[in-house]
């Protein structure tokens, strides 16, 4: 009897929890084998400290009573500071952590956890309210943890996604698994630090990790040129699929890596790319590239150039890397010595460049080399005949036939093409692969190749949680003929088209934009526009978009510094400005008006895009994006586009876009000018259009006359690699171009 009693006193116990103080005191008297159920609702503003311990074979579970009803608002967080801990079935959404990370293996700096799980959970716009508060969603610390089966949507501020830390020995060597999630929608960071998960950091990179990354299915992941940062060693990136992500899987630091059997999708989106090399002996293998855009950094394979006696943190020469049996399907070329320039001036040595396969019925070039290839040793790759690049010995030419597949038309394998390889190399595969290189070039298993694909469909993300893609409402039409009606109608704060009816309107205060918003108006009738001398006639907050059509603006009363303008917030929120079929006139920096559009520090627009408009005898700044002077590659617009306008004796500059520094890891800002008429324009200060760091621009189909004849008509300035088009442009009595060697000109008229 008296041993049942103690029996039953071991038994494990189910204890429902229904706020914070209650959640506290069961991780208190928690006992191996126990489960804490959370009971459904909001749970606002809580931190969750869990520093109890299971066992191997008895963990102790919190979890969801309803898997994804457990919402985590506010000011929130998790932390796990113990041992054999399952954490299960909650969303954080409409919240923030702070300085803290959304969940953090570890509660201080003395107590970390190991051997505990996140699984089947959902962090879904969980951001700091400004863009430049920096933080994680997870941190990594201890050793064995797993992060399985979580959606992670939408992070919009400064910080990566998923950063594994390596401080100490406690943290090294620590085998975490993350596994079966999913990454999704991560929008342009407009600078460094927009990276989904990074494993390591410069200071200890030359520690290994062993770190596995697998079965995981990243989408749109566009934060910065790097999806996946490794800067550690021996970790392995392993069956995950990328889907149109505007990056790669980057071996930034740190040895003896492997990337394996993972299909890039990147569906002819500009700027998607594959496997980034750098450092000694990394493996590329079995890895299936489809339709992979993207060029330099984010090549479909970019093997780095590394500096001379390189500290750990810098570049090192690429050396005994093993780059064999991938498919490359429809993309652009591949680097080789990318970055090459005086300081990474040291060519990849001992690189295996074995049974590789380059399928393309478009390009003409598979591969560019930007230094000394003598390095590679290539042999058993097949070309497809219709590449008219001169290949090196290593290389063969073959017909390739299609197949189609749900997610791909892919080149067919053939095993007669069976290329055996050293057995030497095969016992080294057999010791950090699933298996023996393949001797048919390409990925031959494709059966690996389709069960990424269907796990990534299907078996990847909390599964509780559905994605749920907004639709843009544009509201009802509401016509306004007082300024009192059109901030009554603001204030609402709700998506609408405002229809301006009057002739004339006086507005004492900016016009706060914080959602979808229109205002249309009768084009042949003008509107005289008022304004005190406020900071600007319109702002636009974080999630704003305003938009203009058919409206004729006299602007003869306003003396706001800016009739547009982006909030002063720096939100973590993007902003987008529409303007078409409009007309402006009479604006003067004289009455007070500085900008017609102003971006201020901290602010991202996703797009601002005027079109077939006309600016007529104005006196001021057009548009001004210059306020990003901390030299870090940060930038106020992703994609700023100028098409059809007129732009007829204007005073002032033009454009003014900065994006400084050497950071090479965004592919913004954007500019696309074309089919403009820009007609006696001057700037009495500087050059007419200046661009400071743009990374793309394209001026095609311009007819500049009499502008800036005196001065400097363009002026172009690059740290970093930029691409610059002027084409078909014409220019009469209009002042210089200074260009770099970035600036492709071609077909332009000169008089």
């Amino acid at each position: 009897m008296c041993c049942l009693f103690i029996a039953t006193l071991a038994m494990p116990k189910t204890i429902v929890v229904k706020n914070k103080e209650e959640l506290n005191a069961a991780n208190k008297q928690a006992k191996p084998g126990d489960l804490i159920l959370l009971e459904a609702g909001e749970w606002n503003n809580v931190a969750m400290v869990l520093t109890c311990s299971g066992t191997k074979d008895k963990p102790i579970t919190f979890r969801a009573s309803v898997p994804g009803k457990v919402r985590i608002t506010g000011n929130s967080y998790l932390k796990l500071g113990g041992s054999y801990i399952i954490v299960s079935g909650l969303h954080f959404i409409k919240g923030y952590a702070g300085d803290e990370a959304v969940i953090d293996f570890r509660v201080n700096k003395n107590q970390l956890a190991n051997n505990c799980r996140i699984t089947n959970c959902t962090i879904e716009d969980f951001n700091n309210p400004k863009r430049m508060d920096e933080n994680n969603w997870i941190l990594f610390y201890g050793k064995n943890n797993r992060l399985d089966h979580c959606s992670f949507i939408n992070k919009k501020n400064m910080g990566v996604l998923l950063a594994v830390v390596l401080d100490d020995d406690r943290s090294r060597q620590n085998f975490h698994s993350i596994d079966h999630n999913y990454f999704g929608l991560r929008v342009p960071l407009a600078s460094n630090g927009g990276e989904i998960i990074r494993v390591g950091v410069s200071q200890h990179c030359e520690f290994n990790s062993n770190t596995i990354i697998s079965d995981n299915f990243f989408e749109h992941c566009d934060g910065e040129a790097e999806v996946i940062s490794i800067k550690s060693g021996s970790n392995i990136v392993r069956n995950n699929l990328f889907y149109e992500c505007q990056g790669s899987v980057v071996l930034r630091h740190g040895d003896n890596n492997t990337v394996e059997n993972n299909i890039f999708l990147g569906n002819g989106k500009e700027g998607t790319g594959g496997v980034r090399v750098i450092n000694r002996g990394q493996w590329v293998v079995h890895n299936y590239f489809y339709r992979c855009r993207g060029t330099g950094f984010r090549s479909p394979l970019a093997i780095m150039n590394g500096v001379p006696n390189s500290p750990a943190h810098r570049y090192v020469q690429v050396t005994d890397a093993v780059i064999a049996n991938n498919n490359f399907s429809e993309c652009s070329f591949i680097s080789l010595g990318e970055g090459s320039d005086k300081e990474r001036s040291v060519p990849p040595s001992n690189v295996l460049f074995l049974n590789n396969t380059f399928y393309n019925s478009g390009d003409s070039i598979f591969f560019k080399a930007y230094d000394d290839i003598s390095g590679f040793r290539f042999s058993g790759n097949k070309i497809d005949t219709r590449l008219a690049q001169p290949a090196p010995n290593g290389f063969e030419r073959s017909m390739f036939t299609t197949q189609k597949r749900a997610w791909a038309t892919v080149p067919k394998t053939y095993k007669r093409f069976s290329h055996p390889l050293p057995d030497s190399l095969q016992q080294a595969a057999l010791k950090r692969l699933r298996g023996r290189l393949s001797p048919t070039p390409g990925a031959s298993n494709e059966k690996a190749i389709e069960n990424v694909q269907r796990n990534a469909r299907n078996a990847c993300g909390a599964e509780w949680y559905r994605q749920i893609r907004e639709v843009a409402y544009t509201g009802g039409l509401v016509d306004c003929s007082t300024a009192a009606e059109v901030y009554e109608l603001l204030s609402r704060n709700q998506p609408i088209n405002i229809r301006l009816t009057a002739k004339e309107y006086s507005f004492d205060k900016p016009l706060y934009i914080s959602n979808y918003t229109k205002f249309i108006a009768n084009y042949e009738t003008p509107i005289i526009f008022n304004t005190g001398k406020t900071m600007s006639a319109f702002i636009i907050r974080g999630k704003g978009h305003l938009a203009m059509t058919n409206i004729f603006v006299n602007a003869a009363g306003i003396q706001a510094t800016n009739f547009i303008a982006s909030d002063t917030t720096g939100s973590s929120e993007r902003y987008s400005v529409s303007i078409e079929h409009c007309m402006f006139r009479n604006f003067s920096r004289e009455k007070g008006c500085q900008s017609f559009l102003f971006a201020n520090k901290s602010t991202v627009a996703d797009s601002i895009a005027i079109r077939h408009s006309s600016f007529i005898q104005n006196s001021f700044n057009h548009l001004v994006m210059n306020a990003e002077k901390d030299d870090k590659g940060y930038y106020n617009a992703e994609r700023i586009i100028l098409e059809g306008n007129d732009f007829v004796a204007e005073q002032g500059i033009l454009i003014d876009i900065y994006r400084g520094g050497n950071d090479e890891s965004t592919l913004g800002p954007k500019l696309t000018v074309n089919n403009n008429r820009f007609t006696n324009c001057i700037a009495d200060q500087g050059p007419l259009i200046q661009l400071t760091g743009v990374q793309k621009t394209q001026f095609t189909g311009n007819d500049f006359r009499d502008c800036q004849p005196n001065g400097k008509l363009f002026i172009f300035k690059d740290i970093v690699r930029a691409d610059h088009v002027l084409q078909k442009n014409s220019f009469k009595g209009s002042g210089e171009i200074q260009a770099n060697g970035f600036v492709k000109s071609e077909g332009n008229t000169m008089r």
